[in-house]
């Protein structure tokens, strides 16, 4: 029996074995052969990682968690990696080799591992985790919707995306007062956007800080040409278009810029 440390007690932790298991088993195992859990805490989904046919890497914060891991799961001690996931390059862990990525991540910095993700989707083909719920359907909304926003463009900018299941605050120990909800992202086979990255990154997020405003305003501090901001696009709100509108923009921009000598 696994004794969880005195020090956790107060954090919530899937107890739901179940859950735990179909949860890894939504693993696609296409496109790579290493895996990599952020976040494995007591071990819900590492009990069930081990029997996956794959080189499976841990990436844990938390020293007691680390301890109690190479206590617990020996066959996983010499590939248990201490450290900060925002803070650690995890493009070296399997040596340029892609993998996949899965983590029942903390909700208070769940936001910035997706950044994390983005900013190293290169070698991250599949991911696949756990996040508050409103957190995880944001990611997959669509244009219209009042919760489509930076994430959900800039994540399906370049992943599929999919919102698999919601788990309730029973599945955890001790009950949370909110809903979870289970992600996975599979990299679009052509995941090049066709406009300048950095740019399209700038303008999605300047756009959605200022979303009750028609783009024509939100980007004003951009000094777009006249002609330009009389492009009927300028008079939406960013929640108005979709993925590919914003890399059409983004285009249109750039153009501008480049005409400009900017």
């Amino acid at each position: 029996m696994r004794v969880r440390p005195k020090k956790f007690l107060g954090q919530h932790f899937l107890k739901d074995s179940n859950i735990a298991k179909t949860i890894t088993q939504s693993l696609t195992l296409r496109g790579y052969q290493n895996i990599l859990e952020i976040g494995p805490g007591m071990g819900a989904l590492t009990t069930h990682l081990a029997n996956i046919p794959a080189k499976i890497k841990l990436l844990e914060i938390d020293t007691d968690s680390v301890v109690f891991l190479e206590k617990n799961f020996s066959e996983f001690s010499k590939h248990i990696i201490h450290a900060d996931v925002l803070k650690y390059d995890i493009s070296k862990i399997f040596n340029g080799e892609p993998f996949a990525v899965i983590g029942n991540f903390p909700y208070n910095i769940s936001t910035q591992i997706i950044f994390k993700i983005l900013d190293y989707k290169d070698c991250v083909p599949e991911f696949l985790g756990m996040f508050q719920k409103e957190v995880a359907e944001r990611i997959c909304e669509v244009e219209g919707s009042k919760c489509y926003g930076i994430l959900s463009v800039l994540v399906q900018a370049f992943y599929e995306v999919e919102y698999l299941f919601t788990v309730p605050p029973v599945a955890f120990t001790p009950k949370p007062k909110i809903q979870s909800g289970v992600i996975r992202l599979i990299r679009k086979s052509d995941y090049r956007l066709g406009c300048n990255e950095i740019l399209f990154f700038k303008i999605v997020k300047s756009a959605f800080q200022q979303r009750r405003k028609i783009l024509r305003n939100s980007l004003k501090s951009l000094n777009l040409t006249e002609n330009l901001k009389a492009n009927t696009i300028f008079d939406k709100r960013p929640e108005q278009l979709s993925v590919q509108s914003f890399i059409n923009l983004v285009t249109l921009i750039e153009n501008d810029l480049n005409k400009a000598g900017m």
